[in-house]
């Protein structure tokens, strides 16, 4: 249980799961099945305060280390997720996708990217946070 708990958390940790900005809005809203919400709940700090958990996680997802079971079926529903703008992810999965995207993006800049290759290689998404942030820190100033 433990294993599916930290793998669902890499899930959201990727963040290439929230927020893609080439998706259709219009898609975005029509009805589907969901992901599973019974990680919904995990402690997102627990797996990013620990390094030897992050770092297999993040190898197994870069296709550079072994992987649990639900590490491979992770790799199958990453590209989904991102191709669909995570239609299918719960509000609770969002939120902590994005959070992990950017601690990943802000602190662990060589994870993101060796993932970013694999599942956004145009780096849309880590464009738009860098964007967004710089419009953070603009407003902040005034």
């Amino acid at each position: 249980m433990f294993g599916r708990t930290i793998i669902f958390g890499l899930f959201l940790m990727t963040g290439l799961v929230q927020s893609h900005p080439t998706t259709n809005s219009a898609e975005a809203t029509t009805p589907r099945e969901t992901y599973d919400t019974k990680f919904d709940n995990i402690d997102i700090d627990e797996i990013l305060g620990s390094e030897r958990l992050l770092k297999n996680y993040v190898n197994c997802l870069a296709r550079e280390g072994p992987c649990t079971p639900d590490g491979k079926m992770l790799q199958e529903i990453l590209p989904d997720a991102v191709s669909t703008d995570c239609v299918k992810c719960s509000p609770k999965q969002k939120i902590g996708s994005e959070r992990v995207t950017h601690y990943l993006i802000d602190n662990k800049p060589q994870d993101w990217e060796r993932l970013e290759r694999l599942y956004d290689p145009q780096g849309s998404y880590r464009k738009a946070y860098l964007e967004q942030k710089a419009e953070g820190t603009k407003e902040s100033e005034k």
